[in-house]
């Protein structure tokens, strides 16, 4: 049965196009992208770090999923700047502001991973 706005439900094939849509996004990422490839760097150490550091199921989720986070700010962030970059390298304060929160972002997230593992490890 379709939705209201006339998408059928996804079969395998759709399932199955959008996980080689997003492993193609993954390795844009990791080829271009050097904030992007650190991050997977570290997530490497950090999770299972925060796997074996978290003293329960609740406490071992924040510690991987406050990770993941600064990953998923960082594909966004990527996102933006390869969507601005598209329409060319002349400085419009617009796009810069862009740029600039998308960065912003991920400092945030990345804030967060810190108070996340600073406050479940000494807690």
């Amino acid at each position: 049965m379709a939705d209201k706005y006339g998408h059928s439900p996804r079969d395998p094939r759709r399932l199955w196009l959008a996980f080689t849509w997003s492993m193609k996004g993954l390795r844009a990422a990791w080829l271009y992208e050097s904030s992007f490839r650190l991050e997977v760097c570290l997530a490497v150490l950090l999770l299972p770090l925060g796997v074996t550091l978290g003293e329960s199921g609740p406490e071992r989720a924040l510690l991987v999923t406050s990770v993941l986070l600064v990953l998923t700010m960082e594909l966004l962030n990527s996102a933006i700047e390869a969507v601005i970059e598209r329409y060319g390298p002349e400085h419009h304060e617009l796009a810069g502001r862009a740029k600039d929160m998308g960065s912003a972002a991920v400092f945030v997230a990345m804030i967060g991973t810190a108070a996340t593992w600073l406050l479940v490890l000494a807690g």
